[in-house]
């Protein structure tokens, strides 16, 4: 009994360790978990009451950089992640991502509050929160505290706005998607800035920002501006006055220093010296850009709010400088077209057109947006679009005009 007892044990023995044997050559074979979203508790405060998602690809070196990326109405931190693009070129440039987000207890549609005052001022609500997000990651995950980015789309490019103007010295710059200048509202309503706009100077829209951290005097972040044409959620003007705004801010003229052609329909305009960019996607709605696919300048997937267009989050990892250079100059890509303010001779006149603003959009020297017509190109609202209502344009460039002669 003895030795068929030990016969049984040294059978056991060498039945466990071929089972631990096998067991080790499954583990050598599996790889390490991949990096995921992952959401964060403890940051802060939060007096916004928001939720914390942070990404950090694998590899991620000290001193990395982030972008804050701030989803639409209706959407949330995985989704944006999921769809935007953002990811492959955070996998690929080794950067993190910081991905805020808002919820209906807040807000009935889950819009981040950039109409709110207790929201939008500087070390208050969901504009603290995010702050504090940032601080957290930057000082846990050892990141570059000078290379922090934001990037929104609706109501987070509204946030943006809101980020940009509260917490200056926070980001090398920004992108506002399909957004709203900071301070439409209030003291304007929701719906006012949403589906016509709010007209004001450069300087009042820029007086807004100033007055958001009043005193500062360091460096403001660039910022670059997308808008879909036909957007009617978030009207185009939005656009141009968020350009008003900026460059406003910035200390550059709203005359762009070059102009250029992108693939699907997309125009870029560029102010001073890269400081501010917009760029107009033609016949896109409501949404952020993107372009599946997996060419180097494609990215994300198209379904609600990711519009099949052109990968805007490629546009600004560039603009951003994450792709291992500064601050880029426009990429190669684009094909410059003369300046939008030259007439075509010292000696020749300029081609100058005065008619009703219907027929300026007839004639393709205007567009109409929410009941306004807009010069082409310049995008200076020319007043209600019918047949009473006369403007005087002028042709300072192919496809460009300006009021007045």
């Amino acid at each position: 009994m003895r030795r068929s007892s030990s016969i049984l044990t040294r059978l056991a023995g060498a039945v466990a360790g071929a089972v631990l044997a096998a067991t080790a050559l499954v583990a050598a074979a599996v790889p390490a978990q991949a990096a995921t979203l992952t959401q964060v508790t403890g940051f802060g405060s939060n007096p916004g009451n928001l939720a914390m998602y942070a990404y950090r690809p694998d590899g991620l070196p000290a001193n990395a950089p982030a972008v804050v990326l701030l989803h639409g109405c209706t959407q949330n931190a995985a989704g944006y992640f999921a769809n935007s693009g953002w990811q492959k070129y955070a996998d690929q440039w080794k950067f993190a991502l910081i991905v805020p987000q808002q919820s209906s207890a807040n807000q009935a549609l889950s819009c981040f509050n950039w109409f709110t005052e207790g929201d939008i001022t500087r070390g208050q609500g969901e504009a603290l929160s995010i702050r504090q997000m940032i601080s957290y990651a930057t000082s846990t995950y050892g990141l570059d505290g000078s290379r922090v980015f934001v990037s929104g789309l609706s109501a987070g490019g509204a946030m943006t706005s809101v980020m940009l103007a509260t917490y200056p010295e926070v980001f090398a710059a920004g992108s506002v998607i399909a957004g709203i200048p900071y301070r439409c509202s209030p003291p304007a309503s929701t719906s006012t800035c949403q589906y016509s706009g709010v007209d004001k100077t450069p300087a009042a829209w820029g007086d807004l920002v100033r007055a958001a951290y009043s005193g500062y005097t360091g460096r403001r972040p660039r910022v670059a501006i997308w808008h879909g044409t036909s957007d009617s959620t978030v009207v185009p003007a939005n656009a141009t006055e968020s350009r008003d705004q900026w460059t406003n801010v910035l200390g550059v003229s709203q005359t762009p220093t070059s102009t250029s052609s992108l693939p699907a329909g997309t125009s870029l305009e560029v102010y001073g010296n890269d400081a501010v960019r917009v760029y107009r996607v033609s016949g896109m709605g409501h949404g952020t850009p993107v372009d599946p696919g997996s060419g180097a300048d494609q990215c994300g997937t198209a379904t609600s709010y990711f519009l099949d267009t052109i990968c805007s989050t490629y546009r600004d990892a560039l603009f951003f400088g994450l792709n291992g250079g500064g601050p880029p100059s426009p990429t190669p890509t684009v094909s410059a077209t003369a300046s939008p303010t030259p007439t075509a001779s010292p000696t020749t006149a300029p081609t100058c057109v005065t008619a009703s603003n219907y027929a300026h959009v007839a004639a393709g020297r205007a567009y109409q947006s929410g009941g306004y017509a807009y010069a082409l190109g310049s995008n200076q609202r020319m007043g209600l679009y019918n047949t009473f209502y006369t403007s005087t344009l002028k042709q300072t460039a192919p496809t460009y005009w300006v009021i007045g002669c």
